[in-house]
């Protein structure tokens, strides 16, 4: 039986792929960080949002980010001793696992590390997140509430 001119896949997405010259780029940029700068601190992160990335890079304006694929900064900073771009950096790729980000500075890892443990920013909770406080519903009628709010609420185990 012919195919059906009707059965076409079609593309849901109009993205195109970074491909072999991004990853290029990236691994020049981190060699290039690696000479300039002093210091390298490889930092985890959860539940990154982009906008505190920006504000934490607006903040550090001195230093340099990086928060790209984990095999492509492998690569540019040297799986084993014997491809290594300088010396130990073999030691940093194998910390590059999860969500982590390279972060290169002149600042002192004193100043580094106190900056960062002093640094908060309170947003909102995703799905998944342990609740920081206990929240209690009176019994009765709730006009905080939209009446289309209803099936979440029943779902949570309360009776409407």
């Amino acid at each position: 039986m012919p195919r059906s001119r009707r059965d076409k896949r079609v593309s849901l997405t109009k993205t195109t792929k970074k491909g072999l010259q991004v990853k290029q780029n990236l691994i020049e940029e981190l060699r290039k960080c690696v000479d300039t700068y002093k210091n390298l601190f490889v930092f985890s992160v959860e539940n990154m949002r982009n906008n505190k990335l920006k504000d934490m890079r607006s903040a550090w304006k001195h230093s340099r980010f990086f928060f790209g694929k984990n095999k492509v900064m492998m690569v540019a900073l040297g799986k084993e001793p014997a491809d290594e771009y300088k010396d130990g950096l073999h030691k940093v790729s194998k910390q590059l696992q999860g969500e982590v980000g390279l972060l290169f500075t002149n600042r002192t890892k004193v100043e580094v590390i106190e900056w960062f443990e002093q640094y908060t920013e309170s947003d909102f909770a995703r799905a998944g997140n342990v609740a920081t406080m206990a929240v209690t519903l009176d019994a009765g009628p709730l006009p905080q509430f939209t009446h289309s709010l209803e099936p979440q609420l029943r779902q949570l185990g309360l009776p409407t």
